[in-house]
């Protein structure tokens, strides 16, 4: 009889056993990606250097298909919004990978020329130079944490209604933690939209 073939193994299986798991439970080890493969853990090792570098192949994995963003004919004010729309988006298939992402420092190209793009919008509204990493980080806090937020239960507070009629009002209206989440990134953006603006205007006096 033929002996049984030996599973293929490359990065791109990898990453993608690493990424399931996270989907499934939040966090992955080569122990157990080694056994969705069905392979040893040290087969594991000739493909991938360490845990940092399969979050860093993983982040690439949701930006891969990604492009240069076709926003030159937008007002800066669309560009952004577009842009952090789009962030927010390839994140919310994932978010679970969220708490691993922001512990290490962004690497993959492709995510850098989303920031480059961000940049370029930023510097082309007329924002000073020394506030554009800061709005850039603004629109991480909002795409990432409205990632995160969709871990969340639904209810996010537990709040009797006697005792706290205003809070319990106001979360009637959302529902559900993914109607939260797009609401709360949607506010969010239009602050940061208009306090742009605002530092705009005051810098051009």
């Amino acid at each position: 009889m033929p002996r049984p073939r030996s599973p293929l193994l490359s990065v791109d299986a990898i990453v993608s056993a690493a990424l399931s798991l996270v989907d499934s439970t939040g966090d992955f080890s080569f122990p157990r990606m080694a056994r969705e493969l069905g392979v040893s853990q040290a087969a594991l090792y000739n493909y991938i250097d360490n845990r940092e570098h399969i979050i860093e192949l993983m982040r690439g994995r949701i930006f891969s298909d990604r492009t240069h963003a076709d926003t030159d004919d937008l007002p800066w004010e669309e560009a952004l919004r577009a842009l952090a729309r789009e962030y927010r988006a390839r994140l919310v298939g994932h978010p679970r990978l969220v708490p691993l992402l922001v512990t290490q420092t962004i690497q993959d190209l492709a995510v850098m020329g989303f920031y480059e793009d961000m940049a370029t919008v930023l510097g082309n509204a007329g924002l000073d130079v020394s506030a554009i990493v800061p709005a850039i980080t603004t629109v991480d806090y909002l795409a990432l944490g409205s990632a995160l937020d969709l871990t969340a239960p639904d209810d996010a507070w537990s709040a009797p209604d006697d005792r706290f009629p205003a809070l319990s009002l106001a979360a009637a209206h959302l529902k559900t933690r993914e109607e939260r989440a797009e609401a709360a990134f949607e506010f969010g953006l239009e602050v940061l939209v208009r306090g742009v603006q605002q530092a705009v205007a005051r810098a051009d006096f």
